[in-house]
């Protein structure tokens, strides 16, 4: 059930998820952190490409659902952490950010990423359009100061365009899969 208070807009297709997933540079040796896992559709799909994921979910109705769907799918490559992902402890070892998170939480997000003494391998969001933009390093766009900070250390792209039909709830605003891989 979603939280209007938490700003989730779910994925609705493991399939899309796959395919997105597809998109990115996840091998099976990664471990993925994904913020705001859900009730587990981008889970699911990461736990069959990667080594170990690590689930973040600060909602625990949504974390029970999740830990519901993930036992009755026998998936035990899961680690579920029920926490506002802005006070976890980023790992000391590598790892990648596949997410789909509240889109109010987006730029401390990255902020957190790439300040963080280990910044991620490279980092896959489903990001509000407008703000993926400024995070491009274009003359087409402007450019943020997070995105700014973000092309000194991560290459940045725009993967996909997704539809308001691919969530639910379906988004008020145009969304797209946005790609940072470290230089």
């Amino acid at each position: 059930m979603r939280n209007h208070l938490l700003s989730q807009h779910f994925l609705r297709s493991p399939r899309l998820a796959l395919i997105l997933i597809g998109h990115s540079n996840l091998k099976k040796r990664d471990t993925v952190i994904e913020i705001g896992a859900g009730s587990g559709v981008i889970t699911s799909a990461l736990a069959h490409r990667v080594n170990h994921v690590i689930a973040i979910e600060p909602d625990h109705i949504t974390a029970s659902k999740l830990r519901e769907n993930l036992r009755k799918r026998n998936i035990e490559n899961v680690e579920i952490i029920e926490q506002d992902f802005l006070n976890y402890e980023l790992p000391k070892t590598s790892y990648k950010v596949f997410s789909n998170p509240p889109f109010h939480l987006s730029s401390k997000i990255i902020h957190k990423l790439i300040e963080s003494d280990n910044p991620p391998e490279s980092f896959y969001l489903i990001l509000q359009k407008q703000f993926a933009l400024k995070l491009l390093n274009t003359d087409r766009h402007y450019t943020s100061q997070l995105g700014f900070k973000l092309i000194q250390t991560y290459q940045t792209k725009i993967r996909l365009p997704l539809k308001p039909t691919d969530f639910t709830p379906p988004p008020a605003v145009p969304t797209v899969f946005f790609e940072a891989k470290k230089i």
